[in-house]
């Protein structure tokens, strides 16, 4: 690992927890920023836009209560296409600038910094984007990608690779593919409450692993999801 001169402070049993390949980074939009790509909120606006509509009374309350997945939501229902219309401009939003300088960056530190002293890869993004694969063109790493809802068991010794947790865009127009991605509360009531694959991945994630954030903020709703999740493991 490497250090930078006033860099952030770094807890010891971090550290500790790093060198012994217990920790596995968990990445979410703020990492892409440097490619310009937006968080929930600049997604769901860009996402309007593009559908050439406006937000009804009810999506403007969902989306003034940073509710941004019940905002996506009730898109869905009210728009002729419905799903499809929604996620083919979601698409469109998150096409990335590699152009920009340092667009892929942070992704190759972490493709580095997630690998265990075995080079055994655990690294997990809840982000649609294809940037880790482009940064991983650009310095020569290679990685398995795992694409919900086929996921790995996090205690699992044959873990080795990047997990899209949410799913990620295909390389090609495919509406299949778009169609699984988890964005909307409906998604996130499948993937964590009803089907609870999402749910079990990142229970056992807590079980087994510690789970350094970054890029995201703490009203994201991935991260709402995800804590009432690991509340009901530590009460069980």
């Amino acid at each position: 690992m490497q250090f930078i001169a006033n860099g952030p402070e770094i807890p010891n049993a971090l550290l500790q927890a790093h060198e012994e390949g217990r920790v596995v980074f968990f990445c979410g939009a703020g990492i892409s920023y440097p490619a310009d790509l937006p968080g929930f909120k600049g997604l769901v606006e860009q996402i309007y836009d593009l559908t050439g509509t406006v937000l009804t009374e009810s999506e403007r309350y969902a989306f003034d209560s940073e509710q941004y997945d019940a905002t996506l939501d009730l898109l869905e229902r009210r728009l002729p296409g419905q799903r499809l219309a929604v996620r083919r401009a979601l698409a469109q939003a998150l096409k990335h600038k590699l152009c920009r300088k340092g667009a892929t960056d942070t992704h190759a530190a972490l493709l580095r910094l997630a690998r265990s002293p075995e080079d055994t890869l655990r690294l997990v993004t809840t982000n649609f984007d294809r940037m880790f694969h482009a940064a991983a063109r650009r310095t020569k790493q290679e990685f398995h990608a795992y694409t919900a809802p086929m996921l790995p068991i996090p205690k699992n010794s044959r873990w080795n690779g990047l997990v899209y947790l949410h799913g990620i865009l295909p390389e090609e127009p495919d509406d299949t593919a778009l169609n699984r991605l988890v964005v909307t509360s409906g998604d996130f009531g499948l993937a964590y409450l009803t089907e609870r694959w999402a749910a079990s991945f990142v229970s056992e994630l807590f079980r087994n692993y510690v789970v350094c954030f970054v890029g995201y903020s703490i009203n994201d709703p991935v991260l709402r999801y995800m804590m009432d999740d690991v509340s009901t493991l530590f009460r069980t």
